[in-house]
């Protein structure tokens, strides 16, 4: 019997001992927030959420990518309208320059016009980028990643926007000046069918950026999307509920405090009182 008492008392002792551990452990959950401490706590739902930590680290990575090719392409998409205009100001002093009844001096004047507009033209051409490397590569165009199956190039190369027919287009204007201050009309002809095609390929170039930024803008859209998503599928599987955490840590506390009452009363009884 009394053997029976001490097993009795043992188990007790240990039932107590794991509602303590319980009561620690729904106390570190309403104060961290966090219902998951380690991995044996929940291990499917750990598992699930390590997987969303990485998407949401990857996200903050495809996310500086997004904004920094939103930069780029609204950069490139300024320079060239200021491109375009400087080539079709170049065209209408091309134009006024073909007249045959111009004054030497009116052609030299022209000629040093479009001369600047050229100077212009390929300062345009080495604009950097707000990262300081230059906004229009000279070789291949650099290619971004922007999410884990999405990677173009949102600016295209130098040569792709700012050459024509193998020149560039402040060579084509510089062709025209010199072909409006030799007077020559073929030259100027063939000067204002060069300008006219960088013109046309500067309005291509721009319809293609548009593209790009309208690719970002939609991939902005999508990454805000699915970072609420995870997060809020994180939070499910992390996050403490607190409502019922404090629920649960009261009725803990009250059967702990109530086995710790019943088993000091049994404990007052002497050996008498046992085997009585």
């Amino acid at each position: 019997m009394i053997n029976a008492t001490g097993n009795r008392m043992t188990r007790e002792i240990a039932r107590q001992s794991r509602l303590a551990q319980d009561i620690a452990q729904t106390q570190i959950q309403v104060s961290t927030g966090k219902r998951i401490q380690r991995a044996s706590d929940d291990p499917v739902a750990a598992i699930r959420i390590t997987t969303l930590r990485t998407a949401q680290a990857n996200d903050v990575a495809w996310k500086a990518n997004v904004d920094l090719g939103v930069t780029l392409t609204a950069q490139a998409d300024s320079v060239l309208k200021s491109a375009a205009d400087l080539l079709v100001r170049a065209r209408e002093l091309t134009v006024a320059g073909a007249s045959q009844t111009l004054a030497p001096a009116d052609r030299n004047a022209i000629a040093t016009e479009l001369s600047a507009l050229a100077d212009e033209l390929d300062n345009l051409a080495a604009t950097r980028s707000t990262l300081g490397e230059p906004l229009f590569a000279a070789g291949a165009p650099s290619v971004m990643r922007f999410d884990g199956d999405t990677l173009f190039a949102p600016v295209p190369s130098r040569t792709a926007l700012f050459e024509s027919g193998e020149q560039s287009a402040a060579q084509h204007v510089r062709n025209a000046a010199a072909a409006v201050a030799g007077g020559n009309s073929v030259t100027i002809g063939s000067s204002l069918t060069a300008l006219d095609g960088a013109i046309d390929q500067f309005a291509t170039a721009q319809a293609q950026i548009g593209i790009n930024a309208s690719r970002l803008d939609r991939l902005t859209e999508l990454q805000s999307e699915r970072g609420i998503a995870n997060k809020a599928e994180r939070s499910a599987l992390e996050d403490t509920d607190l409502t019922n955490a404090i629920a649960k840590l009261n009725a803990q506390t009250i059967t702990l405090e109530a086995a710790q009452a019943a088993f000091a009363r049994i404990n007052r009884r002497t050996l008498f009182d046992i085997l009585g």
